[in-house]
């Protein structure tokens, strides 16, 4: 029996994924083989030696403490991709609140409440504060081609938008969903320098921290409307207000405001709801409770961010199979292989992928793993997890 622990609500489509004669679900559970998790603030907390993989049903694992689960062995899953619909229809929204003062007359509107008949009057004649362009024939940087920029792109395109894309690093599966007509920026510079409004598709990491400061500011075009549904800290405030007082930027909207954004008039802050829709949290939840079993039951690993993908299908209806993380070191492969050797065990199938300092092993073998053999293959040196799986 499988034992699941839940830090959030999960939606229940996705957790009757879970069968219930193997799976034990709760939020209360002390010693749980997997944990299911959307914002809940891990960092301090105590990670049980029974946990083995950790599911975010969502894109972002701030919360998680990444490298902690990587010294115990422990995979974190997320789910990128099974909110983009969600988020991609607020991206289409700001792009439309930014460019036509939509926010600002509609809150104009709410003061004439007590104008009784002279609303109407009113009305047209203060319309003309809250004009702005169309977005069709205007240029749209998408930073950041991955599962949700790739739809922004598209659907821009499909809006009647000029669209220039960047991103080195686009895989394969996101360029053959990418609309031809959008542009390839081989630097970032370039789509900074034409876009008339720039869109921020990458996920926060130390390299992208400050993605947006004062230098790249200095290349955008007078009026550009600015738009991040990724990350905050992607952008650098302080910079951003003072080209939005430079008027250089004209409107910022961001799912991630803080205090200091919202007091600009200029800013449009939305409360996180790129993803807060029924759809989004049903999809996230089912695609995290796949990969949760799919580990579980057969140690497959997919849209892990600390290992490498590795999936291998068993050869046969009831198997005997090891799966091992080590430090990606030499030799390991064959320390482990010739402690199977000793024990006179054939390796019937074997897979190895490695992703930055970790490796991770699928090895079916034609016998059952007892807990000596299991022991025998921690003791190695590097090795930071084993695990027998028999069906």
């Amino acid at each position: 029996m499988y034992k699941i622990r839940t830090l959030n609500k999960i939606s229940l489509i996705g957790l009757d994924h879970f069968p219930r004669d193997s799976y034990e679900i709760a939020s209360e559970i002390m010693n749980p083989d997997a944990v299911i998790v959307r914002s809940y603030k891990m960092h301090d907390m105590e990670l049980p030696a029974s946990l083995k993989c950790i599911a975010r049903a969502g894109a972002g694992v701030n919360n998680i403490p990444i490298e902690k689960c990587s010294d115990k062995g422990i995979v974190v899953f997320n789910t990128p991709g099974a909110n983009s619909n969600g988020v991609k229809e607020l991206v289409i929204t700001g792009l439309l609140l930014s460019s036509r003062k939509i926010v600002n007359g509609i809150n104009w509107a709410k003061t004439l409440v007590g104008k009784g008949d002279e609303v109407a009057k009113l009305i047209e004649k203060g319309k003309s504060d809250y004009t702005g362009p169309e977005i069709k024939g205007k240029t749209l940087g998408v930073i950041g081609l991955g599962a949700i920029g790739v739809m922004v792109a598209n659907a821009a395109i499909n809006l009647g938008m000029n669209v220039i894309g960047y991103d080195p690093y686009i895989s394969v599966e996101s360029a053959w969903g990418l609309s031809s007509s959008v542009k390839r920026a081989t630097v970032l510079e370039t789509l900074i320098s034409e876009s008339d409004y720039i869109s921020i598709h990458v996920p926060l990491t130390d390299d992208t921290k400050g993605l947006l400061t004062k230098d790249k500011f200095g290349l955008m075009k007078k009026g550009v409307r600015l738009l991040n549904f990724s990350r905050n800290g992607l952008v650098n405030n302080e910079d951003l207000l003072e080209a939005i007082g430079r008027e250089t930027v004209s409107c910022y909207v961001t799912d991630f405001p803080d205090e200091e954004l919202l007091k600009n008039d200029h800013v449009i802050g939305i409360p996180h709801l790129g993803a807060s829709t029924p759809e989004a949290e049903d999809n996230c939840a089912v695609m995290a409770v796949n990969q949760v079993k799919n580990f579980l039951e057969l140690g497959n690993i997919t849209f892990s961010v600390n290992f490498p993908v590795c999936e291998m299908q068993p050869s046969r209806k009831n198997f005997n199979r090891l799966v091992l993380a080590n430090k990606n070191i030499p030799n390991m492969v064959g320390q482990i292989t010739a402690v199977l050797a000793e024990r006179k065990i054939n390796i019937e199938d074997m897979i190895n992928k490695h992703k930055d300092n970790l490796a991770y092993n699928i090895i079916d073998i034609d016998s059952d793993p007892d807990d000596d053999l299991v022991g025998k293959l921690k003791a190695i040196e590097g090795v930071v997890m084993v695990r027998k799986i028999t069906v």
